[in-house]
């Protein structure tokens, strides 16, 4: 039962995140006055839906992590490991707890109410969404110890949040808790003294399975532990981060892409690239190519798009003469593609991180070329290992049948792009728009769902943007600490130093964002890494797009790169291979991404063409 209303409040959430903005544009359109309230209360309501969904992602097991490799350990020391692991999970969770609640009730915070209703009302689902979390870790009673000492160590380390909770609510100093600041201070010694310990120590766990939000948590308490002990700041970042309306567009934008990834558009776009291109020798290719990069641009995780559509296309490509093993490494190449292309969730997530440097417009106009580069440098691999000569003969009439039938999956990326490039919608309105074409397009068009089941798909998508958020939410501590302690200009000092060579700088630039690229997620490393490099380009002359351009490509390859990009697993998972084949299958192709990376970084006109 409880399962099926926390599904229902979350597909209320969804709805009214697509009707209201698209609602409240068209009453200002006809009466050219702005809602009251209207933008800070979608915020509030993205920010309700962000923590319902972090729920359920948990509840359903889906927080991103890396591949676990406990697994592969000894039962006797996976059982010291789980157990490591789980107190960790309930340490970080409890601290994220407490520092909430010291937001929470703290009076300088929150005091502003919309459509009537404080603001507090809002944020209480952030400590009752790591409540919901804790009580699930603490249902597996096998844990039971390392729950309770994970609680206890999370309650006694987050003496800075407790202290203030005492200070709002009773007006307690320092000469009233004496022994707590004691504790208080202390820990800021430590985690100042063992900083690379710790940040060690959580990165080990993100290898043991541990949620990538609950490690980048971890680590923003020990940072901003050393620098003061200010890691109330934590849930303050997230709320912000859940509330940036740039930010919201990335789950509809998932969401839209679900959708169509699970309704009949998926086979439409195929059957319409085949008649197209299958009759000439790659045309097959072209048509997996393209699906997959169109699917992609939405998801915002190119992993979906493998495990929603990779089985299809693999079918169709061996139906053309390939071999399993080429169908499949072609598709696990292709699958990243599609984030060089609006509307990308890492375009608007490096955009949004990087606002005062790069316009998110401006973002998708300078890696529309290099997208399309990529996109062919796959093609032409996929020609080449095609050997079939027998093909299905050049059909107008097919054509123009396989046209007719995908006229309204046709439709929706041009209205997409038309209604945000001319500035008809903003890209929150836009990523409602699409969820909303999407739905009517798979439910009232095409009938490919009754609308329970339409209901249960978006469900389904859910656990995909909630596990994106936490990250976003996570990282932005470790942000806010990269920030206040000036760390752009001491790397960017120390960097400089050593580095004299724009050149020199690119390469070293480039093997960097690879290793990062395989090691974390795509959008913790924007909000973390992406700062600090920008000001470091910018030193060597290198314009801002250019640079993030750059950033992206190498985050795409990174997926694909061994031995932990994220990509592989998926890959391996989809298609019941073992890991060392699928690196060796895709290693031509990812050659090929590296030759396409290069020629972008050094030949810088590729990125600014379409500015002239």
């Amino acid at each position: 039962m409880i399962r099926k209303i926390e599904d229902a409040l979350e597909v209320v959430f969804v709805g009214l995140l697509t009707f209201l903005p698209l609602v409240f544009y068209v009453i200002q359109k006809i009466t050219s006055v702005q809602v009251p309230g209207s933008e800070y209360g979608i915020a509030n309501l993205v920010f309700l839906f962000a923590c319902m969904a972090g729920v359920i992602t948990w509840r359903e097991d889906r927080h991103l992590s890396l591949a676990s490799f406990s697994g592969k350990l000894p039962p006797n020391v996976r059982g010291v490991t789980d157990a490591v692991s789980n107190g960790a999970t309930v340490f970080v969770l409890t601290m994220l707890f407490v520092n909430a609640v010291c937001q929470l009730i703290n009076p300088d915070q929150f005091a502003m109410t919309v459509w009537g209703i404080p603001v507090k009302v809002a944020f209480v689902f952030l400590p009752l969404c790591y409540v919901a979390m804790l009580c699930m870790v603490a249902a597996k009673k096998e844990r039971l110890v390392s729950t309770v000492v994970g609680a206890v160590l999370g309650i006694v380390l987050s003496m800075g949040a407790i202290t203030g909770i005492l200070y709002y609510l009773f007006g307690f100093g320092a000469d009233n808790v004496p022994a707590l600041f004691a504790i208080f201070n202390g820990w800021n010694f430590i985690a100042a003294k063992c900083l690379w310990l710790f940040i060690v120590f959580f990165v080990v766990l993100a290898f043991l399975g541990v949620p990538l939000f609950v490690v980048l948590a971890g680590i923003a308490f020990v940072l901003l532990s050393m620098n003061g002990g200010y890691t109330d700041q934590i849930p303050l970042e997230t709320y912000r981060m859940f509330t940036d309306r740039n930010i919201a567009a990335i789950p509809l934008f998932t969401i839209a892409g679900y959708i169509l990834a699970t309704s009949s558009a998926g086979q439409r776009y195929v059957e319409l690239f085949k008649a197209l291109f299958g009759w000439f020798r790659g045309g097959t290719v072209i048509a997996a190519v393209l699906v997959m990069t169109f699917f992609s641009t939405f998801s915002g995780v190119s992993g979906v798009t493998i495990l929603a559509l990779g089985s299809l296309l693999s079918v169709v490509l061996k139906g053309s003469g390939y071999s399993d093993s080429r169908a499949e490494s072609l598709i696990t190449s292709s699958g990243a593609i599609g984030l060089l292309f609006p509307p990308s969730a890492a375009i608007i997530m490096y955009g949004t991180t990087n606002y005062f440097s790069v316009d998110v417009f401006d973002l998708f106009r300078a890696a529309i070329i290099p997208g399309i580069i990529m996109m062919i440098a796959m093609i032409v691999m996929g020609v080449i290992f095609d050997r079939q000569d027998e093909r299905a003969p050049f059909s107008l009439p097919a054509i123009g049948t396989a046209v007719v039938n995908c006229i309204p999956e046709l439709l929706m990326p041009l209205f997409i792009c038309i209604f945000y490039f001319i500035g008809v919608f903003d890209l929150f309105e836009t990523s409602a728009f699409a969820v909303f074409y999407a739905y009517l397009l798979s439910t009232v068009i095409r009938r490919d769902f009754s609308f329970r089941k339409s209901l249960a798909v978006v469900a389904e998508s859910i656990p995909i943007s909630g596990g994106v958020l936490f990250i976003l939410g996570a990282a932005s501590g470790i942000s806010y600490f990269i920030l206040d302690a000036n760390v752009p200009a001491i790397v960017t000092d120390a960097i400089t130093g050593m580095v004299t060579n724009k050149y020199v700088f690119l390469i070293l630039m480039n093997i960097v964002l690879l290793i990062v690229g395989c090691l974390m997620d795509m959008f913790s490393a924007i909000l973390i890494v992406s700062p600090l490099l920008l000001p470091i380009a910018e030193y060597f002359g290198i314009s801002p797009l250019h640079a993030g351009v750059i950033f992206l490509m190498n985050l795409s390859i990174g997926f694909l790169t061994p031995p932990v990009g994220m990509d592989l697993f998926i890959s391996s998972y989809t298609f019941k291979k073992p890991l060392p084949k699928v690196i060796k299958g895709i290693v031509p192709f990812l050659l090929v991404q590296f030759a396409v990376l290069l020629l972008i970084t050094y030949v810088p006109w590729f990125t600014s063409a379409l500015f002239v």
